[in-house]
C-alpha cells in the first residue's frame, strides 16, 4: 500500500495529466520541417506515463522503460537532425511545468521531497540515455561521411596517379632529348653562353616532374637502395641550389657531422631536400633581408639520423601547420599543394618521420631516418 503522501501526489497528477501535458506542449521549440513534430506530443505523454510510475516501480524497472523510450525519442531526433539543445530544453520544460502544478497542492515540499527525487531522476535518466544515443549515432554518421570523404579523396588520388604516369612520361621523351642535344652542344662549343642555366631549369622541371611521378607509385620501377652520405649530398643539393641562393642572398648555416651515412633511395631523399630548402629560399626571398638557412645534422642514440632545415622566415599559422603535409595544401599562387606530401611520402617509405615546428623567426622541417644497414 502506497504511503498517504505518494497517493495524493498519484492522484492529483493523474487528474492534472491532461491540462499538464498540454501546458508542456505550448513551452516545446518545435521547427516545422520537423517530420516528427506530430509525435513530440504523444512522446511527452509517454513519458508522463514513466513517471506516473515512479510510485510503483523500483528504479531498475524505470530505468528499463526510460531508456527504451530515450533512444526511440534519439533516433527520432538524429532522423530530425534538430538542435540537441532544442531537445534538452522540451525536456526540462516538462519538469518546470510539472512543477508549477504541484505548487497547486496544499502540501509542503518537504513531504514530496524524496518522490520529487524520483521524478527528478526519470527526467534525467531519460535526458543520459537520450542525448548518449543521440551523440553516438551523429557521431557515427560524422564517420561514415569522413570514411566516405577519405575513399573519394583516395580515389582522387589514385586517379591523378594513374593519369601523371601516362601524361607526364610523355614530357619526359623530349625532356631527354633536349638533355642530350645539351651535352652535344657543350662536347662541341665548350664556350657557349647560357648551357649550364639552361641544364639547371631543365634539372629543375624533372625535379617537378618527379614530384608527380611519385604519386602514381612507378618511380621506384628499376631503383635500388643504396648507401650514401648524407654530407655529400646535402652538398650537392647545396650547389645545385646556389643560382637561387645567389639571386636571394640568403646566408646558408650548415652543421653536419661527419660519416652520416644513410642506406636509401638517393634520388628520393635528395628530391626532399631540394623541396624543403627551396621552399625555404622562396619563402625568405619574400619576407626579409637578412635571410638564414641552418642545416644541422647529428645522431641520435645510435639509432636515428635527425636533420632540421631551418630558416628566419614568418611563422606558419597553427591552423595551416595542421595541415601543412597533407595533399593540395599551398599558400603559393601557383603552387600545386604536393611537394611536402611527397617528402612525407619518402621519408615513411624510408620509416622515418617528417615534422615541422614554426615559432616567430624560426620554422624547422625535422627529419629523422632510422641507421638501416645495407641488404646482403
Amino acid at each position: 500500500m502506497l504511503p498517504i503522501t505518494d497517493n495524493r501526489l498519484l492522484s492529483f497528477l493523474t487528474s492534472e495529466r491532461e491540462q499538464l501535458i498540454a501546458d508542456w506542449t505550448v513551452e516545446i521549440i518545435v521547427s516545422e520541417d520537423d517530420p516528427y513534430k506530430e509525435k513530440i506530443t504523444k512522446n511527452a505523454e509517454k513519458m508522463y506515463g514513466i513517471i506516473l510510475s515512479v510510485f510503483s516501480k523500483t528504479n531498475e524497472d524505470l530505468e528499463e522503460h526510460l531508456q527504451k523510450l530515450a533512444f526511440m525519442v534519439g533516433e527520432e531526433r538524429v532522423r530530425a537532425d534538430i538542435n540537441i539543445g532544442d531537445f534538452v530544453y522540451n525536456v526540462n520544460s516538462g519538469r518546470s511545468v510539472l512543477y508549477k502544478h504541484l505548487h497547486k497542492l496544499n502540501m509542503e515540499w518537504d513531504e514530496m521531497q524524496e518522490s520529487i527525487n524520483r521524478i527528478n531522476y526519470c527526467f534525467d535518466t531519460f535526458l543520459y540515455y537520450a542525448v548518449s544515443y543521440y551523440n553516438e549515432q551523429k557521431n557515427k554518421i560524422i564517420e561514415e561521411k569522413n570514411q566516405f570523404i577519405d575513399s573519394t579523396h583516395k580515389d582522387r588520388l589514385t586517379l591523378l596517379g594513374q593519369m601523371t604516369s601516362s601524361f607526364i612520361h610523355e614530357f619526359r621523351n623530349p625532356l631527354t632529348s633536349i638533355q642530350g642535344f645539351i651535352q652535344l652542344l657543350r662536347s662541341e662549343h665548350e664556350d657557349m653562353k647560357y648551357l649550364d642555366i639552361i641544364s639547371s631549369e631543365l634539372d629543375q622541371l624533372n625535379f617537378r616532374i618527379s614530384q608527380f611521378l611519385l604519386l602514381s607509385k612507378k618511380e621506384l620501377i628499376g631503383k635500388e637502395k643504396s648507401l650514401f652520405s648524407l654530407n655529400r649530398m646535402i652538398d650537392e643539393v647545396l650547389n645545385f641550389l646556389y643560382p637561387s641562393i645567389l639571386d636571394t642572398n640568403v646566408r646558408i648555416v650548415k652543421e653536419v657531422v661527419d660519416d652520416m651515412d644513410l642506406y636509401g633511395y638517393a634520388d628520393e631523399i635528395r628530391q626532399v631536400l631540394i623541396n624543403i630548402i627551396f621552399n625555404a629560399i622562396d619563402v625568405l626571398s619574400q619576407y626579409r633581408d637578412d635571410p638564414k638557412i641552418e642545416i644541422k645534422g647529428f645522431f641520435v642514440n645510435d639509432t636515428h639520423i635527425k636533420i632540421e632545415i631551418s630558416n628566419n622566415g614568418p611563422v606558419i599559422p597553427d591552423q595551416l601547420l595542421k595541415t601543412i603535409f597533407e595533399p593540395f595544401v599551398t599558400t603559393k599562387t601557383l603552387g600545386t599543394g604536393l611537394g611536402l606530401f611527397v617528402c612525407r611520402e619518402i621519408i615513411e617509405k624510408h620509416k622515418g618521420i617528417l615534422a615541422c615546428s614554426s615559432e616567430p623567426d624560426k620554422t624547422s622541417f625535422i627529419m629523422l631516418l632510422p641507421l638501416i644497414k645495407s641488404e646482403n
